[in-house]
Protein backbone atom coordinates (compact mmCIF):
# COMPACT_ATOMS: atom_id res chain seq x y z
CA UNK A 1 0.00 0.00 0.00
CA UNK A 2 1.49 3.49 -0.59
CA UNK A 3 0.46 6.41 0.29
CA UNK A 4 0.09 8.10 -3.15
CA UNK A 5 -3.66 8.91 -2.76
CA UNK A 6 -3.27 10.61 0.38
CA UNK A 7 -0.66 13.23 -0.54
CA UNK A 8 -1.12 15.93 -3.17
CA UNK A 9 2.33 17.59 -2.58
CA UNK A 10 5.16 17.47 -1.13
CA UNK A 11 7.48 19.87 1.01
CA UNK A 12 11.65 19.51 1.43
CA UNK A 13 13.25 21.33 4.20
CA UNK A 14 16.67 22.11 2.75
CA UNK A 15 19.23 23.49 4.92
CA UNK A 16 20.66 20.35 6.67
CA UNK A 17 17.85 18.10 5.02
CA UNK A 18 19.19 18.37 1.10
CA UNK A 19 22.22 20.02 1.46
CA UNK A 20 25.33 19.57 3.72
CA UNK A 21 24.56 22.83 5.36
CA UNK A 22 27.55 22.36 7.90
CA UNK A 23 30.14 20.90 5.40
CA UNK A 24 29.32 24.03 3.63
CA UNK A 25 30.03 26.41 6.04
CA UNK A 26 33.31 24.12 7.23
CA UNK A 27 34.78 24.29 3.38
CA UNK A 28 33.83 28.21 3.26
CA UNK A 29 36.14 28.47 6.65
CA UNK A 30 38.66 26.40 5.55
CA UNK A 31 39.31 28.34 2.29
CA UNK A 32 39.88 31.48 4.22
CA UNK A 33 41.65 29.86 7.15
CA UNK A 34 43.55 27.29 5.49
CA UNK A 35 46.24 26.87 8.75
CA UNK A 36 43.25 26.02 11.11
CA UNK A 37 43.11 22.25 11.95
CA UNK A 38 39.73 20.34 11.83
CA UNK A 39 39.06 20.75 15.75
CA UNK A 40 39.30 24.77 14.91
CA UNK A 41 36.91 24.29 12.00
CA UNK A 42 34.76 22.64 13.78
CA UNK A 43 34.56 25.06 16.59
CA UNK A 44 33.95 27.89 14.13
CA UNK A 45 31.12 26.02 12.39
CA UNK A 46 29.16 25.23 15.22
CA UNK A 47 29.97 28.56 16.41
CA UNK A 48 29.02 30.48 13.34
CA UNK A 49 25.09 28.26 14.02
CA UNK A 50 24.72 28.89 17.22
CA UNK A 51 24.91 32.74 15.79
CA UNK A 52 22.67 32.49 13.32
CA UNK A 53 19.98 30.35 15.97
CA UNK A 54 20.45 32.99 18.46
CA UNK A 55 19.74 35.37 16.29
CA UNK A 56 16.74 33.54 14.52
CA UNK A 57 15.16 32.92 18.22
CA UNK A 58 15.48 36.99 19.09
CA UNK A 59 13.51 37.31 16.43
CA UNK A 60 11.01 35.32 16.79
CA UNK A 61 10.59 36.79 20.47
CA UNK A 62 10.63 40.10 19.12
CA UNK A 63 13.65 41.48 20.34
CA UNK A 64 14.65 42.10 17.20
CA UNK A 65 13.43 43.15 13.55
CA UNK A 66 13.09 40.85 11.12
CA UNK A 67 16.67 40.23 9.39
CA UNK A 68 17.26 38.15 6.47
CA UNK A 69 19.91 34.85 6.27
CA UNK A 70 22.21 36.82 4.61
CA UNK A 71 22.72 39.48 7.22
CA UNK A 72 22.37 37.36 9.50
CA UNK A 73 25.00 35.00 8.35
CA UNK A 74 27.20 38.09 7.06
CA UNK A 75 27.28 39.11 11.12
CA UNK A 76 28.29 35.94 12.06
CA UNK A 77 31.21 35.81 9.32
CA UNK A 78 32.13 39.50 10.87
CA UNK A 79 32.20 37.84 14.23
CA UNK A 80 34.75 34.83 13.19
CA UNK A 81 37.12 37.21 10.90
CA UNK A 82 37.79 39.41 14.03
CA UNK A 83 38.21 36.35 16.21
CA UNK A 84 40.33 34.72 13.57
CA UNK A 85 42.91 38.31 12.90
CA UNK A 86 41.45 37.90 9.13
CA UNK A 87 42.51 41.47 7.91
CA UNK A 88 41.27 41.01 4.08
CA UNK A 89 38.35 43.70 3.57
CA UNK A 90 36.70 41.21 1.28
CA UNK A 91 37.01 38.50 3.53
CA UNK A 92 33.68 38.93 5.03
CA UNK A 93 31.89 38.30 1.36
CA UNK A 94 34.09 35.74 0.57
CA UNK A 95 33.06 33.51 3.22
CA UNK A 96 29.07 34.24 2.82
CA UNK A 97 29.25 33.46 -0.79
CA UNK A 98 31.11 30.04 -0.30
CA UNK A 99 28.26 29.19 2.64
CA UNK A 100 25.77 29.76 0.46
CA UNK A 101 27.07 27.03 -1.76
CA UNK A 102 26.75 23.26 0.42
CA UNK A 103 26.73 20.14 -1.39
CA UNK A 104 23.58 18.31 -2.08
CA UNK A 105 23.66 14.61 0.21
CA UNK A 106 24.26 11.58 -1.98
CA UNK A 107 20.90 11.40 -2.69
CA UNK A 108 19.37 14.39 -2.80
CA UNK A 109 18.94 15.38 -6.51
CA UNK A 110 18.26 12.07 -8.29
CA UNK A 111 15.47 11.05 -5.51
CA UNK A 112 13.85 14.87 -5.93
CA UNK A 113 13.82 14.48 -9.60
CA UNK A 114 12.06 11.13 -9.15
CA UNK A 115 9.71 12.12 -6.85
CA UNK A 116 8.63 15.03 -8.84
CA UNK A 117 7.95 13.24 -11.62
CA UNK A 118 4.95 11.58 -8.75
CA UNK A 119 4.18 14.72 -7.63
CA UNK A 120 4.99 18.45 -7.25
CA UNK A 121 7.69 19.33 -5.01
CA UNK A 122 8.35 22.42 -2.96
CA UNK A 123 11.46 23.31 -1.17
CA UNK A 124 10.88 25.36 1.78
CA UNK A 125 13.53 26.97 3.53
CA UNK A 126 15.08 29.74 6.03
CA UNK A 127 17.65 30.86 3.48
CA UNK A 128 16.86 34.12 2.12
CA UNK A 129 15.22 34.31 -1.42
CA UNK A 130 18.70 35.31 -3.16
CA UNK A 131 20.58 32.92 -0.73
CA UNK A 132 18.16 30.01 -2.11
CA UNK A 133 18.64 30.96 -5.58
CA UNK A 134 22.33 30.71 -5.31
CA UNK A 135 22.34 27.10 -3.05
CA UNK A 136 19.78 25.87 -5.62
CA UNK A 137 21.81 26.31 -8.84
CA UNK A 138 25.02 25.43 -7.15
CA UNK A 139 23.52 21.98 -5.27
CA UNK A 140 21.37 21.39 -8.53
CA UNK A 141 18.24 20.81 -6.77
CA UNK A 142 14.82 21.60 -9.07
CA UNK A 143 11.32 22.47 -7.59
CA UNK A 144 8.19 22.84 -9.39
CA UNK A 145 8.63 26.09 -6.38
CA UNK A 146 11.16 26.65 -3.80
CA UNK A 147 9.81 29.46 -1.19
CA UNK A 148 11.92 31.63 1.37
CA UNK A 149 10.94 32.15 4.38
CA UNK A 150 11.87 35.93 3.99
CA UNK A 151 8.56 35.75 1.92
CA UNK A 152 6.70 35.81 5.69
CA UNK A 153 8.99 37.63 7.19
CA UNK A 154 9.85 35.08 9.91
CA UNK A 155 11.97 31.92 10.82
CA UNK A 156 10.75 28.51 10.85
CA UNK A 157 8.92 26.94 13.06
CA UNK A 158 6.68 29.80 12.88
CA UNK A 159 4.09 29.02 11.74
CA UNK A 160 3.08 31.89 8.69
CA UNK A 161 5.84 30.17 7.17
CA UNK A 162 4.59 26.73 6.72
CA UNK A 163 1.45 28.90 5.32
CA UNK A 164 3.53 30.00 2.46
CA UNK A 165 3.32 26.61 1.17
CA UNK A 166 -0.41 25.94 2.36
CA UNK A 167 -1.03 29.37 0.65
CA UNK A 168 0.60 28.14 -2.84
CA UNK A 169 -0.46 25.23 -3.07
CA UNK A 170 -4.48 25.95 -1.86
CA UNK A 171 -4.97 21.87 -0.63
CA UNK A 172 -5.40 20.77 2.46
CA UNK A 173 -3.11 20.78 5.09
CA UNK A 174 -3.73 16.78 5.73
CA UNK A 175 -2.72 16.45 1.79
CA UNK A 176 0.47 18.11 2.05
CA UNK A 177 3.51 16.18 3.39
CA UNK A 178 6.78 18.11 5.23
CA UNK A 179 9.83 16.21 4.85
CA UNK A 180 12.96 17.28 7.04
CA UNK A 181 15.94 15.83 9.08
CA UNK A 182 14.83 18.52 12.07
CA UNK A 183 12.31 17.34 14.11
CA UNK A 184 11.99 20.90 15.24
CA UNK A 185 11.23 21.66 11.76
CA UNK A 186 8.32 18.88 11.67
CA UNK A 187 6.36 20.11 14.87
CA UNK A 188 6.27 23.38 13.38
CA UNK A 189 4.57 21.99 10.61
CA UNK A 190 2.03 19.81 12.26
CA UNK A 191 0.93 23.02 14.33
CA UNK A 192 -0.89 24.07 10.79
CA UNK A 193 -1.97 20.12 10.17
CA UNK A 194 0.52 18.96 7.34
CA UNK A 195 1.20 15.46 7.41
CA UNK A 196 5.46 14.76 8.11
CA UNK A 197 7.91 12.45 7.79
CA UNK A 198 11.37 12.09 9.26
CA UNK A 199 14.80 11.79 7.12
CA UNK A 200 18.11 11.12 9.28
CA UNK A 201 20.81 13.74 8.33
CA UNK A 202 24.05 13.45 9.55
CA UNK A 203 23.57 17.22 11.00
CA UNK A 204 19.68 16.79 11.79
CA UNK A 205 17.63 16.75 14.91
CA UNK A 206 16.30 13.73 15.34
CA UNK A 207 13.20 12.60 17.02
CA UNK A 208 12.88 12.33 21.10
CA UNK A 209 10.23 9.40 22.36
CA UNK A 210 7.19 11.92 22.30
CA UNK A 211 7.20 12.69 18.34
CA UNK A 212 5.04 11.30 16.31
CA UNK A 213 5.16 11.81 13.04
CA UNK A 214 3.25 10.21 9.78
CA UNK A 215 6.58 8.60 8.26
CA UNK A 216 10.39 7.82 9.46
CA UNK A 217 12.72 6.63 6.56
CA UNK A 218 16.16 6.01 6.60
CA UNK A 219 17.23 7.84 3.43
CA UNK A 220 15.09 9.93 0.72
CA UNK A 221 14.95 6.35 -1.51
CA UNK A 222 13.45 5.12 1.27
CA UNK A 223 10.82 7.76 1.51
CA UNK A 224 10.08 7.92 -2.25
CA UNK A 225 9.40 3.79 -2.18
CA UNK A 226 6.87 4.41 0.37
CA UNK A 227 5.13 7.05 -1.29
CA UNK A 228 5.17 5.56 -4.71
CA UNK A 229 5.83 1.54 -3.84
CA UNK A 230 7.96 -0.38 -5.51
CA UNK A 231 9.94 -3.79 -5.34
CA UNK A 232 13.06 -2.37 -3.26
CA UNK A 233 10.30 -1.52 -0.46
CA UNK A 234 12.75 -0.35 1.92
CA UNK A 235 12.76 -0.35 6.06
CA UNK A 236 10.00 2.34 6.99
CA UNK A 237 7.30 2.34 10.10
CA UNK A 238 4.69 4.94 10.22
CA UNK A 239 5.39 6.64 13.44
Amino acid sequence: MTMTEDIDVVVFDILGTMVDEPGGLRTALGAELPTADDDHLDALVAQWQQYAEHEQQRIAAGRRPYANSELIDREAAERIAAQAGVEDPDAVTRLVARAQRPAPWADSVATLARMARSFPVLGLSNASRAALLRLNAHAGLRWHLALSAENAQAYKPRPEVYRLALDAVRTAPERVLMVAAHAWDLRGAQTLGLRTAYVPRPAGDPPTDSDAFDLTAHSLDDLMTTLTGGPDQAVLHRS
